[in-house]
């Protein structure tokens, strides 16, 4: 699979960078395990769209936070569900949330150092854009990995008040470039919230696909799909 006439790339973040397409919930999940948290799959979901409804109804994460601080709140309003759940205690909470942190951040780090090599042999040709769901601190997430200077803008959802799987999101990217369309590639890990929006607005796309979040997601078939992010030099150089 060949791209035809890119002059530039948007990247999605979380998933796409720092994950090698796996969704986070999966990352997550394998730091409970490593911490030796005593729930089930089903209630871990349960905790973990608790702590993403609780993130997105009320500000706990500010602009300066970087990946670490997100993740030890982010933990904290999890376990904190698990112990008013019955599920855990206080004191049990107390260990293993940052442990879970820590554990997530080091190998969101592992995933970025293993990107770089590809995000750098891109932004040499392309101009690249960030276009990201997120908490109002991607900027400070970015910063903190030594990744803000690759790309030129930066569209964060929390910042413009437009949220994916809106396509318009991807049209600021697509403006932010100063492209036509067409001439866009946009990197995503999402079926539904990065390959259908992007091509709905006619960019050509590329999906790193991992576990995701649905099996419906993960039955899904697409001629676009690159199994790891360095693939994707092999299709637009």
């Amino acid at each position: 699979m060949k791209m035809a006439s890119i002059k530039g790339v948007i990247f999605d973040y979380g998933g796409t960078i720092d994950s090698r397409g796996v969704h986070w919930s999966e990352i997550i999940w394998d730091g409970y395990q490593f911490a030796g948290v005593n729930v089930t799959k089903e209630q871990f979901r349960e905790c973990y769209v608790f702590a993403e409804r609780e993130l997105a109804r009320t500000l706990h994460i500010l602009p300066h936070h970087n990946f670490h601080d997100l993740l030890v709140i982010k933990m904290n309003i999890e376990m904190d569900y698990l112990v008013e759940q019955g599920l855990m205690t206080k004191e049990t909470a107390k260990q293993a949330a940052p442990i879970v942190a820590k554990y997530c951040y080091d190998q969101a780090r592992e995933c970025i150092e293993e990107a770089r090599p590809t995000i750098e042999a891109l932004y040499d040709k392309y101009p690249l854009v960030l276009v990201s769901n997120f908490y109002g601190n991607v900027e400070s997430v970015l910063a903190d990995f030594d990744l803000r200077r690759y790309f030129k803008e930066i569209v964060e959802s929390a910042v413009v008040g437009v949220r994916k799987p809106d396509p318009k999101i991807f049209a600021l990217g697509v403006e932010a470039l100063g492209l036509q369309p067409e001439e866009v590639l946009v990197i995503g890990d999402s079926y539904k919230k990065d390959i259908v929006p992007a091509e709905t607005i006619g960019c050509q796309v590329a999906w790193i696909k991992g576990k995701g979040w649905t099996a419906d997601e993960d039955a899904v078939n697409h001629p676009a799909i690159v199994k790891k992010l360095d693939e994707v030099l092999n299709v637009a150089f």
